[in-house]
Order: structure tokens, then sequence, then C-alpha cells
């Protein structure tokens, strides 16, 4: 049965950030399987519960939804309009487990790389 999570994602190494950043990323509440992807159908459903909130040093940098689109896409829909978009990359093929780790392109264009910090059922 799909059950709704609470996922931290924080900043994994990169070159600007060589031990990465854990007062960077996003918290987002979505529908996980049993393996821990991601569930379009679930959050299909009660889409209303698909939550986003990004961060910047440790503070709220933007609020949003989490939206399951065409061809199994997952955006971090932020401040409701585009200019703020997350896309997941490869997200429906992710397991959304403590310790994996996860990639996103960001509103500019750029890619990084997120480690799934903690998973917490809500």
């Amino acid at each position: 049965m799909t059950q709704f999570h609470h996922i931290r994602l924080e900043l994994a190494r990169e070159a600007d950030h060589p031990a990465g950043d854990p007062t960077e990323g996003y918290d987002i509440v979505a529908p996980l399987d049993a393996e821990g992807r991601l569930d379009g159908d679930a959050l299909r459903a009660e889409p209303e519960r698909g939550h986003v909130r990004s961060f910047l040093s440790g503070q709220t940098a933007g609020t949003g939804r989490l939206r399951h689109g065409p061809g199994g896409s997952w955006t971090l829909d932020l401040d409701g309009g585009d200019a703020g978009d997350a896309l997941g990359f490869r997200f429906a093929d992710e397991r959304f487990v403590a310790g994996e780790y996860v990639s996103l392109t960001s509103p500019s264009g750029g890619q990084h790389t997120y480690v799934v910090a903690r998973v917490a059922e809500v």
C-alpha cells in the first residue's frame, strides 16, 4: 500500500560544495510505494497532499506542489510559476530511501545531485 512520506533531500558533493551542503535542498511530501518509489497514481488521487519546500542556508526559499506529468515526469512546482520549477531527473526510476542519490534540474538549467537524508511516514 502506498503511503505519503516526508522526504528530505540535501545537496550532495559537487565542485562548489566538496563536502555537500545539508543547509541546501528540498523537503518533499510524496507518496512512496513499498520499494520507496514515487507513486503517480496515489498523487493523482490526492494531489493536495503533494508539497515541496526548497531551502537555502537552512531557510525556506520557496514552497509549492509536487506534480506528476506526462511520460512519468516529476516537477517541484515552486511558487506557482515556471521560473522556480525544478525537474526530477529520472525520478520515476529512483528509490527514495535514506542514503540514495537523486538528481534535479534547477530552474537555471543546471543539474544537481542530492542525497536522500531522511524519509519518514506522514
